[in-house]
């Protein structure tokens, strides 16, 4: 369910090493790690040279490498890790790395972005989540930066976001060049609420699956939070990336 698969993406920060399983007897299993070792094992099997053309990635003898959310990423041909390309001891989210396998394993091989953005309710097979996205994602955007759309101004500035004359502020931005996000929010007043949306390219599901692009999404508003150096608000406030 949706459910369980967000808490799968809340849940862990794991450090990189030549696999993600913990190797202290003495330490309860981690799910989390066993997910991320399974992705590891799988993104060995794929063929990094066609996804390297595929996707247009810088590919040398050693790694895959990646940008993501304006930072550089690099996945080991030999251990199928993923580490930042310029810090391989910083810690990663669960959320990044199972973003980025899945990003490989699920786009199609003749998948396109389609240039026309649609709200998470329109994309294909994701109806159904489209609660938990209201709870999740758009409804602790809006609270975060209720009263602040020149920090989120600022923030879709960091991410290389491209302003768009939509609501008080309007950015289109890039998780890859080939999941790029609009970002739409107004502010509110005393009679009405702040109100946030996100929508997606119409092709999102020929890249990602449909429950993949709700952790994309909180990824996206996660990182304009740090950005933006404000409080998390709402159910952002309680997760863990």
């Amino acid at each position: 369910s949706i459910h369980n698969y967000m808490a799968l993406y809340t849940g862990s920060i794991l450090y990189m090493r030549e696999n993600y399983l913990n190797t202290d007897p003495k330490k309860t299993k981690d799910n989390y790690a066993l997910v991320c070792e399974k992705w590891r094992k799988i993104f060995l099997e794929m063929d990094v040279e066609e996804l390297s053309e595929r996707f247009g990635l810088e590919l040398d003898g050693e790694a895959l490498y990646i940008t993501y959310f304006c930072e550089n990423y690099r996945l080991d041909r030999r251990t199928g890790m993923i580490t930042p390309a310029n810090d391989p001891k910083k810690r990663l989210s669960f959320n990044t790395l199972m973003c980025i396998y899945h990003l490989f394993y699920y786009s199609k091989p003749e998948a396109r972005i389609k240039g026309e953005f649609i709200p998470f309710r329109q994309v294909k097979g994701a109806a159904p989540y489209d609660p938990a996205f209201q709870k999740t994602v758009l409804k602790p955007l809006a609270e975060t930066f209720s009263g602040h759309p020149d920090a989120l101004r600022q923030a879709c500035q960091r991410l290389q976001g491209r302003p768009i004359r939509q609501g008080d502020a309007g950015y289109v931005i890039d998780a890859t060049d080939c999941l790029p996000m609009t970002v739409v929010f107004w502010d509110g007043d005393e009679e009405v609420e702040a109100q946030a949306n996100i929508l997606f390219d119409a092709a999102v599901t020929d890249f990602l699956h449909e429950e993949t692009v709700v952790c994309l999404a909180s990824w996206l508003v996660q990182r304009l939070t740090e950005e933006s150096g404000l409080t998390p608000k709402g159910a952002l406030a309680s997760q863990e990336y």
